[in-house]
């Protein structure tokens, strides 16, 4: 059964608004700020085959669109009225949850005693156990010391609860309480689901209903191949680098050739690096994952608004995630800062897809999402557990438009904690949530700038974690002679003489009095600075963006008692000079490609992807331990001499023949 064009259209909206209503009620009886405010949970509809047929577009997180329940659900068996299956186990889900704290939960919508469709929603919960408050931590070294994993259960039996389940969950927490809230949230917006959608079987019919899960994401598909068609046709190859793996000083490579023909596009990531020691790896499983393909549905929904958003925007991709690397570990890796390479993920896709669109993808963004957690004694011998603010930078420039200040959505749309409500929460005093200046990269066309958090903290013997600190290092790269964003920093008790610069923090332990800056990357900018309006850059100047002294430097723009003097900046701009490299990297970046350069890289990341996972981290690390011995220490921060640099780049070469 075909449904008409017109029938179509009326039961995608209405299923659209079933998934958006089910999240609207996860939202408002929800227990922690994470899922009230910051909204790290997202709900849907999925058809018999366990894949999601309806997605919200304007609440929760947008991406997880190609996410799979089918694993989950076969590996529970049968199923009544009633039942809801929980996991959170990212090797026994099949990459359905894709690190411990995020609990996900399916049940089965059933019509005259048949399973019609499955309600599914998740939430990033509080804790879930695991070496540190929060759960998280970039050092862990496998699953296993991330906290409690769920296999796929049933957490429902016939509509109660099962305490055998629930007794588990509660043991391995910090925050049970606050768990079970946001658990009977999620309860509450499947049931919302499940009333939504008989409501709407009542008014079409359930084969209509049915019709219309198949035809919606095959009419995605078919709209999503228009959209690719328009893509030249050929391979485009990008990489890019984390700054390490929080446990070395070993930067991570994440590369990626796209290959786009005849409305298709094939993902290879081979070349990238092999699965890390710490818990920066993503759970791919090496299928066209959510963390692995977020770009294509940007670009998708940006050059169609009109698909609905559906599985079937990924069926035109094809991917090549080699087991063993980065994008693809095997168990049991630890995963739980896997948001830190598939934010790299979709800068290397923006970088190969910018390669085939220049005029419409954008530069980097600012390349790192931080949920800043405070872990706080309670009084009573544990912790409360909250997440601050999930720090972002700035989303960067493209042709025609600078890029959005404070704001970037690459990965995922969570939204701010209001302050009132954090210190309301907390013990801490915010003492400056703001844009930071001059971090956006200079262009035509400017970058969006990074922000920075300062609070003070009001509790003796508390905890902060970072997680997902990036672009310390390497920085978000501009485009067509757009130069880069600002790095990022953190610093404890900045301005006193206390003052400590941090890199990468595992658990920071901090006192009453202290103060914490979290300063974000801004993102990189578009085209030639010397381009720039001089009225968009004095503009700027006004609002805070750019400094004077940045605008005489970075954009060749004088600007004096408030107004542009056309005399020297006319001067000013007869020095600068175009950059003839189409990505802006900085040149901690380019220091690095010349010890390191791609193509040896690649064929070295074949070789080691290759090797029995037991000596695979091993070996490179010899390789890089005796390259780097020949640099600087501090490099690529520090310059080498073209001679260290020869040497560094012959021993790379040597060790990845002997592969």
């Amino acid at each position: 059964m075909k449904l008409d064009p017109v029938t179509l259209a009326i039961l995608g909206n209405k299923l659209a608004a079933v998934s958006e209503e089910m999240c609207l009620t996860l939202q408002r009886t929800g227990r922690t700020l994470y899922v009230k405010e910051t909204a790290d949970f997202a709900c849907a509809l999925a058809g018999l085959d366990g894949r999601f047929f309806a997605y919200p577009r304007s609440i929760g997180v947008s991406g997880f669109v190609g996410l799979e329940c089918g694993p989950a659900i076969a590996a529970v068996g049968t199923l009544e009225p009633g039942d809801v299956i929980l996991t959170n186990d990212p090797y026994r889900s099949e990459g359905l949850a894709t690190h411990l704290p995020d609990l996900h939960m399916i049940e089965p919508y059933f019509h005259n005693g048949k399973i019609v469709a499955y309600g599914w929603c998740f939430v990033h919960c509080s804790d879930v156990g695991g070496r540190v408050p929060s759960s998280i931590s970039p050092v862990n070294t496998e699953i296993f010391q991330e906290g409690l994993r769920i296999p796929p259960v049933k957490l429902m039996k016939k509509g109660e609860m099962n305490p055998d389940v629930a007794l588990f969950l509660n043991a391995n927490s910090r925050t049970p309480d606050a768990n079970m809230g946001d658990i009977r949230a999620m309860l509450a917006a499947l049931a919302a689901g499940r009333r939504r959608l008989e409501q709407t079987i009542s008014q079409h019919g359930a084969e209509t209903v049915s019709a219309a899960a198949v035809d919606l994401v095959a009419y995605s598909a078919e709209k999503a191949r228009t959209v690719l068609k328009r893509v030249p046709a050929g391979t485009y190859s990008f990489d890019d680098y984390l700054d390490d793996d929080a446990a070395t000083r070993l930067p991570v490579r994440v590369a990626l050739s796209a290959t786009f023909a005849d409305g298709e596009v094939h993902l290879d990531f081979t070349g990238t690096d092999p699965q890390v020691s710490t818990a920066m790896n993503i759970p791919s499983r090496g299928r066209p994952h959510a963390w692995l393909t977020l770009r294509v549905l940007a670009l998708v929904n940006t050059l169609d608004p009109t698909t609905p958003l559906n599985v079937g925007m990924l069926a035109p991709v094809k991917i090549t995630a080699p087991e063993g690397s980065l994008v693809n570990p095997q168990e049991p890796a630890a995963v739980g800062v896997r948001h830190a390479a598939a934010i790299r993920v979709n800068d290397v896709l923006n970088g190969a897809f910018g390669k085939a669109l220049p005029d419409v993808m954008p530069a980097a963004s600012s390349g790192t999402v931080i949920p800043v957690v405070m872990a706080e004694p309670d009084g009573h011998g544990g912790r409360r557990v909250q997440v601050i603010e999930p720090m972002i930078g700035g989303t960067g420039a493209r042709k025609g438009r600078d890029g959005i200040d404070g704001r970037d959505s690459g990965i995922s749309n969570l939204a701010n904690n209001p302050v009132e409500t954090v210190e309301a929460e907390l013990g801490i005093e915010i003492t400056t949530y703001a844009l930071r200046p001059n971090s956006g990269g200079a262009g035509q066309w400017r970058g969006g700038c990074g922000m920075e958090l300062t609070f003070r903290v009001l509790t003796d013997d508390s905890n902060v974690l970072g997680r997902g600190l990036e672009r310390l290092l390497f920085r978000p790269w501009g485009s067509n002679g757009g130069r880069p964003g600002m790095p990022g920093q953190l610093i404890l008790n900045r301005g006193t003489e206390r003052e400590k610069h941090l890199g990468k923090i595992d658990v920071l332990t901090v006192n009453s009095g202290d103060t914490v800056t979290f300063l974000t990357p801004g993102a990189g900018g578009w085209g030639h600075p010397a381009a720039r309006d001089p009225q968009a850059v004095l503009q700027d100047v006004a609002n805070g963006f750019v400094t004077i002294e940045a605008a005489a430097s970075d954009y060749g723009v004088a600007i004096v008692d408030g107004v542009v003097d056309a005399v020297k900046t006319e001067s000013l701009r007869k020095g600068m000079v175009a950059s003839t490299v189409v990505n802006g990297q900085g040149v901690e970046r380019e220091r690095w490609d010349q010890a390191f350069p791609a193509s040896v890289m690649d064929g070295l990341n074949r070789s080691l992807v290759a090797l029995p996972g037991s000596v695979r981290q091993r070996r490179r690390r010899e390789i890089f331990d005796a390259v780097l011995a020949e640099l600087p220490e501090g490099f690529p921060r520090v310059a080498a001499t073209q001679t260290a640099v020869n040497a560094a780049r012959q021993r790379l070469e040597a060790a990845a023949g002997s592969l």
